[in-house]
């Protein structure tokens, strides 16, 4: 039986070099699904293997033999010693510049030299030995010892120190927005107090049973999903939901972790493990979204594995055979293949796009929007139309009864009543609980027989040898005015009228899609006239109405043979249309796990103007990665043409290694500016 396993990842700073350790992975038929995350450090893959960390270890070895592995995150608290080195590197140099003895010069500039190639060097050494590949760091080792023999020792030097520089900013730069990404998401806590007997103690929220009952002090973050035992509060939702307002909570509700204790103490009994928790999916979802890449992302990685063999080789056959077709020496020629080496590394193109959508997701998770993946980041700015449902997406989803029409003169308002609640006692819908509020008459369900609830329709009983029907238009084959109809004996006696509040700023945010191109939809199941009505005061472009589940999938699918859709719907009754949608978006139902389960994306707080705001963050996304690759390619592109011909020296070509890296790191760190 496959099982999923989850090891993390240290000293891995190369997305290029995260593709090597995943495909070499991927090559044992005995591991599946198996997805290494630079932007996460993460190793996740699916094996039936028993404890697999043994061989796992060695295979990560084999390709990258500094990177560790290990089974549980670690604090990382190693010294930067790198920084020291660098520091006393440029020591050295200033002495060297500063002493006129020839011999004390060489021996400071050497151990310059040194001091900057040791950690390069030895990676070099360890990847040839033990993966047998030449990477970056080889390329850079033999540049520099290369333009040290041929007697440019400030120009080699140049490049360990601008190489260096590069590697310890870019890993900072990189550290940075993965710590900033988390922090936007980081709604766990890391202690419960567990409440055994009268006796209170500290434990960690991992380990929490269900069952178990805590105490929730003030200030402090509810650190799993329970429901309240005893006492009453106040929370601040604001970390799962974004919205500022207090919710005030009492015994029997529920409450979710990730929300915050502002008022007294409670009690409240866990129903759910840590694991299982709202706060931790969220927080895991997001952290762990660009496991499914975009194809940009999937095609740059393909692209970066072939283009520093194709460098290396132009690189020898310019350093071997440009003296013979030119006037150009062997020591010329050597050095600008040298200079060709420096350039060869992919990094600036490898990390700039999974760090974009990295960047993207986590804007997202602080705008209260869970994106799933890079591929649906990527998958909104190719979608030109939009589908609504009605009910809870452009709405409210809270109704209130309005009035009671009345179709059979032979009846009362009472009557269509009283009929309603008797078949609506036996039902869960949340209409039925409108019916029977406004009732205020005693019911017996007893006296109902051969009730049935039809999905999407309505429900039919007999109640005193009379065959009633309660439910939509369709349902009961009648086009008059109403959202529920009563039927007694085939005939509609009389019908209810909802009010399902418009959302407040649906048309605004219906205005702001069509500005990106989008066609807008409603599907419904309600009534024709309140759907046309809704429709029309929302702007949304065509309205279907009276439509089932299955008939909303058979719409979608005819619609997506000619557009791109993203359908909005409540994560729960749509879930086939969120499913076959291009993008599904399902709005609220935070604690729900059919909404995290259906959609590609999950709105936390039920806002419309997250739609738009997700799609600007798509939108810059793209820009920016294709700003990357644009800056980066053309940059390299013009140094090595610089370089064939000898105009530009290495420390332009280091520029173009971890100098533009460095850029696209920055600039990809441009779209976390929201």
């Amino acid at each position: 039986m496959l099982k999923n396993y989850k090891y993390y990842l240290e000293n891995l700073d190369c997305a290029n070099c995260a593709k090597k350790i995943e495909d070499e992975i991927k090559k044992d038929e005995r591991f599946s699904n198996v997805i290494v995350n630079f932007n996460t450090l993460t190793l996740n893959f699916k094996t039936s293997i028993q404890n697999p960390f043994k061989e796992i270890f060695r295979m990560v070895k084999s390709v990258e033999p500094d990177v560790l592995v290990y089974v549980e995150k670690r604090e990382d608290k190693k010294e930067d010693l790198e920084i020291i080195r660098f520091v006393f590197a440029l020591l050295f140099l200033g002495l060297s510049l500063l002493i006129s003895n020839t011999v004390v010069k060489e021996v400071f500039l050497i151990f310059s030299y040194l001091l900057l190639m040791y950690k390069t060097f030895l990676r070099a050494i360890k990847k040839i030995v033990k993966s047998h590949n030449v990477d970056e760091n080889a390329l850079i080792c033999i540049s520099a010892i290369g333009a040290y023999i041929l007697g440019e020792h400030m120009e080699g030097l140049m490049v360990l120190l601008l190489y260096v520089l590069g590697k310890i900013l870019e890993e900072k730069a990189v550290n940075k927005s993965r710590s900033s990404i988390k922090d936007l998401v980081e709604l766990k806590t890391s202690y419960a107090n567990l409440k055994v007997n009268k006796r209170i103690t500290k434990v960690r929220s991992e380990d929490l049973k269900i069952g178990d009952m805590i105490i929730v002090k003030k200030g402090e973050l509810i650190p799993v999903d329970g429901k309240i035992i005893e006492g009453a509060t106040s929370v601040d939702t604001s970390g799962l939901t974004g919205e500022s307002d207090h919710r005030f909570v009492k015994e029997k509700d529920v409450v979710l972790s990730g929300y915050i204790n502002v008022g007294e103490v409670i009690s409240v009994q866990v129903t759910h493990t840590y694991f299982d928790s709202t706060a931790y999916k969220i927080l895991e979802l997001t952290l762990n979204a660009t496991n499914n890449k975009a194809k940009t992302e999937t095609f740059v990685s393909k692209i970066a594995s072939y283009y520093t063999p194709i460098v290396l080789v132009i690189a020898i056959l310019i350093g071997a055979f440009l003296p013979l077709v030119s006037s150009v020496s062997y020591s010329d020629s050597i050095y600008r293949a040298l200079t060709f080496l420096v350039i060869s590394c992919p990094c600036a193109i490898a990390i700039s796009v999974p760090l974009s959508y990295f960047a993207g997701i986590g804007i997202s998770s602080r705008k209260k929007v869970l994106v799933k993946g890079s591929n649906y980041l990527d998958a909104l700015t190719h979608c030109d139309a939009i589908v609504f449902d009605k009910t809870g997406t452009i709405t409210t989803g809270s109704f209130d009864l309005k009035d009671i029409l009345v179709y059979d003169e032979d009846y009362t308002k009472e009557d269509i009543l009283f009929f309603a609640s008797m078949g609506e006692a036996l039902s869960n819908h949340p209409i039925a609980k409108i019916i029977l509020k406004e009732n205020k008459k005693e019911i017996d369900s007893s006296k109902v027989k051969d009730f049935r609830e039809v999905n999407g329709k309505g429900i039919t009983f007999a109640y005193q040898k009379q065959n009633i029907k309660v439910g939509s238009a369709v349902f009961c084959k009648t086009k008059n005015r109403g959202n529920t109809f009563v039927c007694v004996d085939d005939k509609v006696i009389g019908a209810f009228l909802f009010d399902d509040h418009i959302k407040e700023n649906a048309k605004e945010v219906v205005e702001e899609l069509k500005s990106y191109g989008l066609k807008t939809y409603m599907f419904t199941g309600d009534h024709d006239s309140f759907a046309k009505l809704t429709s029309k005061n929302t702007g949304i472009d065509e309205c279907y109405s009276e439509l089932l589940p299955d008939e909303k999938f058979q719409k979608l699918e005819k619609l997506q043979e000619n557009h791109h859709v993203i359908f909005v719907g409540d994560g729960i009754n749509d879930a086939p249309s969120l499913v076959k949608a291009d993008v599904g978006i399902s709005m609220g139902n935070i604690g729900s796990n059919s909404a995290i389960e259906a959609s590609d994306i999950v709105v936390m707080n039920d806002d419309l103007e997250a739609i738009p705001t997700v799609l600007k963050i798509a939108y810059k996304t793209k820009r920016i990665i294709m700003a990357n690759l644009i800056f980066s390619i053309g940059i390299k592109i013009l140094i090595l043409v610089l370089a064939m011909f000898g105009i530009v020296h290495m420390a332009a070509a280091v520029f173009a290694d971890t100098g533009v890296t460095l850029l696209a790191i920055l600039n990809s760190l441009r779209i976390l500016k929201q």
